[in-house]
């Protein structure tokens, strides 16, 4: 009987210390789900996306300070 009760205590606070983790979980994903429906009823595009297929290129200037002359 010992052993059981070790075993329920154990359980007991795992979950007391995983609740919240999962608690705050299912709520970001509630929320991402509410934004998802909410931006396809706009029939946008979500903006992270647009410049996605569009590699941003830049030139590159070697450092001024640097030993190695380009």
């Amino acid at each position: 009987m010992n052993t059981f009760l070790s075993y329920l205590a154990i359980a007991a606070l795992f979950a007391l210390v995983l609740l919240p983790a999962l608690a705050g979980l299912a709520r970001e994903r509630r929320i991402d789900r509410e934004l998802r429906d909410a931006q396809r009823r706009r029939g946008e595009t979500p903006s992270g996306t647009a410049g996605a297929a569009q590699p941003v290129t830049a030139a590159r200037r070697p450092y001024v300070g640097s030993w190695a002359r380009t």
